[in-house]
């Protein structure tokens, strides 16, 4: 099987909650003895207090995640990033969606000021592989995980994520992308799932694709 990471020595895979981001990267990182920085969400102690008022614990929910995130990464960096090559399942170049969708103008003022400090010093992907995946089908996801927390998730507040996510993507994000269309790609029943990604990785030749996964 080719290895991905000889082409792109940092690969991020993003896509809403349920997308089955932690998943691919996950398969990835096994397959090809890569580095799996891993999203640590269960380590937020505010993230069950922000599903169930998200309005009083915004602000100490995201600043959370941005500084695991940015130490995550930076700690991998010292520790020869590219030796073998490395899998994220969370990309912090897309972390202001949540700020932009869930802060008041006085708490973005401050995100955007932090923010812009921790963003000089995380180094960018290789290549991006993000997740479309219809709403429907990430609620499913989401409610099949049974996650205690994540039960009060509303589908309205993913149809949010969901479009935040597909304008960033498709409207804002300049690098290597690969966009999927998650709708039939079902790497955890289908054996040449990760096989056929792969294989369009390596055909890439632009500096974004799109990959429309058919049912046979």
């Amino acid at each position: 099987m080719i290895n991905p990471f000889k082409k792109y020595p940092y690969i991020v895979v993003e896509g809403p909650i349920g997308s089955g981001k932690s998943t691919l990267s996950r398969m990835l990182s096994e397959n090809f003895g890569a580095k799996f920085i891993k999203e640590r969400a269960e380590q937020n102690p505010f993230l069950p207090k922000f599903y169930k008022n998200m309005t009083q614990y915004a602000l100490p929910t995201q600043l959370f995640f941005l500084f695991q995130r940015a130490e995550q990464i930076n700690e991998v960096k010292q520790n020869d990033f590219f030796h073998k090559g490395s899998v994220a399942d969370f990309f912090i170049y897309k972390d202001p969606i949540f700020a932009q969708l869930n802060l008041d103008d006085e708490e973005l003022k401050l995100y955007k000021q932090i923010y812009q400090f921790l963003e000089l010093k995380v180094p960018k992907p290789d290549l991006v592989i993000y997740l479309q995946t219809p709403v429907e089908l990430l609620k499913k996801r989401v409610d099949g995980r049974s996650i205690g927390y994540e039960k009060t998730i509303s589908t309205e507040y993913l149809e949010k994520i969901a479009e935040a996510y597909s304008n960033f993507f498709h409207f804002k994000y300049s690098n290597q992308l690969l966009i999927i269309n998650n709708e039939n790609l079902d790497i955890l029943e289908d054996p040449g799932a990760v096989r056929m990604l792969i294989d369009k990785i390596d055909q890439m030749t632009s500096t974004r694709e799109f990959f429309n996964p058919k049912i046979i």
